[in-house]
């Protein structure tokens, strides 16, 4: 089983927030740009690019990173634990993995939280980003599975739910954030294996199969 980053495991206003004030931007200002360009199907980082034209995103992320760090939801702890037992016999295991559109430094946040994850990964470690199926080619390598024996969970129809499909993952679209509401009723949303309201939805799901 994997796991998608922001909105899925971590929470992205947090993230927002601290870029507002890295530019010197009304937070309600930014969060405000970032709801249209989600509504115009744009990369929410073009955002960033609305307020600052020409800005170079990873360098400016770099600088933020080192000053502070993801917050982690609730929520996640507990969830990828039991997803891993339910509906298992004894013995038989669920291998975790973390991996999302993240840089390197979130990754060595993320492995610095302990989270109950067999691997941690993403596409700055990687040096490719979802929707290119060669990331998902990678998840499948590190769950150490067959393509149709991992199940991909994020909240991003176009960049998680699609493209694991694509490659032969297993796949569930959870309704959480701006994309994961906004594009809830898309037919990339639709075409999920499973579509949840919940990351506790998932143990009901795993004891389901």
């Amino acid at each position: 089983m994997a796991f998608d980053v922001g909105e899925t495991l971590i929470r992205d206003d947090r993230g927002w927030g601290a870029w507002a004030d890295w530019l010197g931007v009304n937070r309600h200002t930014l969060s405000a740009l970032v709801g249209a360009v989600v509504a115009q199907g744009r990369d929410n980082a073009d955002a960033l690019r609305l307020v600052r034209p020409g800005i170079d995103i990873a360098a400016e992320r770099a600088a933020q990173e080192r000053a502070g760090r993801a917050e982690y939801l609730d929520e996640t702890g507990p969830v990828p634990r039991r997803a891993a037992r339910a509906g298992r016999p004894p013995g038989a295991g669920l291998r975790v993995v973390i991996a999302g559109n993240q840089t390197a430094r979130a990754a060595e946040l993320l492995r610095a939280l302990q989270l109950p994850a067999d691997a941690v990964a993403t596409s700055g470690e990687w040096g490719i980003a979802k929707p290119h199926p060669q990331f998902f080619a990678r998840v499948v390598e590190v769950a150490g599975a067959e393509p149709e024996e991992v199940l991909y969970v994020g909240d991003h129809p176009q960049n998680d739910v699609t493209p694991a499909r694509m490659a032969g993952l297993r796949t569930a679209h959870l309704r959480r954030g701006p994309l994961g509401h906004l594009w809830a009723e898309s037919e990339d949303a639709h075409s999920a294996d499973w579509r949840l309201g919940s990351l506790t939805d998932l143990v009901e799901v795993l004891r389901g199969k």
